[in-house]
């Protein structure tokens, strides 16, 4: 029987806006019983999802920082190799992909851009304090929120229409930018090039395999493009993100958690019945 294997977000689409998944658990009930592995793809950092695993009592590789990490449970794969040769180091309890850039490289873009008159805040610039205050994070994720490897948020406070402007900054100084919540500045890596990865692995382990991908948001794309069935849920107001033009996305009908549900219950039960 082929696989199936999910990829989903998190913030906006597992969770709503206040970091429930409450309105998922219908579906989350069926894919731990049929065994299916659901595998966390965010732009959150290895010890926030770490937090998050733990209350779904997920055993699953993750993905970090969209795309900049790929957290593997040791002896989950038998294989020290990962696709097209990246080494797969253990690092405690995980074989770790590593396809991003330094954590350190990037707050100092970030401080050059200020320099150069653009008006951004970084989590790095920002207290935990600061940081659950702007995302409505409590204390202790927001804490965790800082401990950043491979890509850093940041608030743009300027005007919009200096956008490109800096988005031609941040590509001079070797870098890329995309938008989900906040703006985040990272290196080659994203979530589709972390997911194509995963999957070649789990292919070795499993054979044939099908994929879905759950998101909301233009950080998402690359992962969509790179599952076989994409899905995207709505925004609290009700609306899909118009910036996700991709002809053959399900949209589901639903707000973040409460889409997922639907979705995934309707696609897991037509695909494995």
């Amino acid at each position: 029987m082929t696989k199936l294997v999910i990829f989903t977000d998190l913030d906006g689409t597992l969770l709503n806006e206040r970091y429930s998944f409450r309105m998922a658990q219908g579906a989350l009930a069926l894919i731990e019983e049929r065994g299916i592995p659901l595998v966390i793809c965010s732009s959150k950092t290895r010890a926030e999802i770490k937090l998050y695993r733990g209350r779904l009592n997920n055993q699953h590789p993750f993905i970090v920082e969209n795309g900049g990490g790929v957290f593997v449970p040791r002896e989950y794969f038998t294989v020290e190799t990962g696709p097209s040769g990246f080494a797969l180091v253990t690092e405690r309890d995980y074989q770790v992909i590593r396809l991003g850039a330094e954590y350190a490289e990037l707050r100092r873009a970030v401080q050059e851009l200020q320099d150069e008159g653009f008006e951004i805040k970084g989590f790095g610039d920002m207290s935990a304090e600061e940081v659950s205050q702007l995302t409505g994070l409590g204390p202790e994720e927001a804490t965790a929120s800082k401990k950043r490897e491979f890509d850093e948020p940041f608030l743009f406070q300027g005007d919009r229409v200096r956008l490109p402007l800096l988005y031609r900054a941040i590509k001079k100084k070797g870098f890329r930018c995309t938008e989900g919540t906040l703006f985040h500045i990272l290196g080659e890596s994203d979530k589709g090039k972390a997911v194509a990865v995963l999957s070649t692995l789990y292919r070795a382990k499993y054979g044939e395999i099908v994929t879905i991908g759950i998101g909301d948001s233009p950080n998402d794309i690359p992962m969509l493009k790179a599952v076989n069935y994409p899905i995207i849920v709505k925004h609290p107001d009700g609306t899909f993100d118009p910036r996700i033009a991709l002809r053959w996305v399900i949209k589901a009908e639903g707000i973040g958690p409460e889409g997922w549900n639907k979705a995934v219950l309707q696609l897991v039960k037509g695909l494995a019945p």
